[in-house]
């Protein structure tokens, strides 16, 4: 195949990955959906009450072996939904990887394709579906499946609509190994960040319901875990990323800087927000440890630093644009 029909098969690629996520959005909405039909678990003692009777009431009828009965069947209907959402996410991540690769691919010479705001958005929303998919096992974490497809399916969308642009060389600057370690390591930190803001975005509602006492009782809040687990998954998710953006922004960052330009550090406004948006999350992980910060107080410092990564990300370019060393990201 020619540089050509790699970058066109990019494209059908991040086309066919952007329908799947969609279908995996569509599942997950159906199991959320179906929730409603559910009927609202009875607590233990009305329970108790109703499997004893009244004396002299005949005994309930045996159920065949093997029956299930219709509360059963109706909690494995909405199970299968959810497990269809999982597999097509995962299908959707593997076309986004194709996507990558081939963009790579489709370049003269081949590179890594992180060479502009069209590649690293590509990029970054590969990390938030593959640390997702990593990490859902592990943190029981398939309830957000419909936030992660539904924000997949926008920033993609955006994405091909706005930033595209047609793979070609890199800039000089960009020539580089520091490349691949800088920005692997950002999109790492990047799709925990992502996933927990979403965690801490339903964290924020959950217990904003139960403190009202306008929580549902077959809503998609009270299939969530308790608000405590929401809130220390996010936790976990921040935890796990800050390190590695730390790496990202000011070990990487600055060696690459030094090789590119001659310097270290250049007060670059790309630069500059890397370090405020690490100066926030730090603020965060010091506010979690400390008495009195948990909870919605620094859960907020937490979406703050989020809103400072996204801007970081895109916004840089779009106010500072010529001005920024790095506007060849634009």
């Amino acid at each position: 195949m020619s540089t050509a029909d790699f970058a066109t098969f990019s494209d059908n690629a991040v086309m066919f990955a952007s329908i799947v996520y969609i279908l995996a959005f569509l599942a997950h909405l159906t199991e959320w959906v179906l929730v409603r039909s559910l009927p609202v678990p009875q607590p233990a003692a009305e329970r108790e009450t109703v499997s004893v009777g009244a004396a002299g009431d005949p005994p309930p009828a045996p159920r065949a072996e093997g029956a299930g009965s219709p509360d059963e069947a109706q909690e494995l209907r909405v199970e299968k939904y959810g497990r269809i959402g999982v597999a097509l996410t995962v299908v959707g991540c593997g076309l986004h990887l194709l996507a990558l690769v081939s963009r790579g691919l489709g370049s003269d010479p081949v590179r890594v394709p992180w060479g502009n705001m069209y590649e690293f958005t590509l990029a970054g929303t590969f990390g938030v579906s593959l640390m997702y998919l990593v990490l859902m096992r592990r943190y029981q974490l398939r309830w957000m499946g419909l936030l992660v497809t539904g924000f997949l399916v926008v920033v993609l969308m955006l994405d091909v609509l706005v930033l595209y642009q047609d793979a070609g060389p890199l800039v000089p600057a960009l020539h580089s190994y520091w490349l691949a370690i800088h920005v692997l390591a950002a999109v790492i930190a990047s799709g925990a960040f992502s996933v927990g803001a979403l965690a801490l975005v339903l964290f924020l509602v959950k217990d904003r319901a139960v403190r009202r006492g306008t929580l549902r009782p077959r809503g998609y809040l009270s299939r969530l875990p308790e608000a405590v687990a929401l809130e220390r998954v996010a936790y976990r998710l921040n935890a796990f990323g800050f390190p590695i953006w730390t790496f990202a922004a000011l070990v990487a960052g600055p060696i690459w800087a030094e090789y590119a330009w001659g310097s270290y550090w250049n007060w670059d406004p790309k630069e500059v927000w890397a370090f405020i948006t690490w100066v926030i999350y730090a603020a965060y992980l010091h506010a979690r440890a400390t008495a009195g910060w948990k909870g919605k107080a620094a859960s907020v410092i937490a979406l703050i630093g989020f809103a400072s990564l996204l801007f970081n990300f895109v916004g840089i370019n779009y106010f500072f644009g010529g001005g920024s060393m790095h506007s060849y990201a634009g």
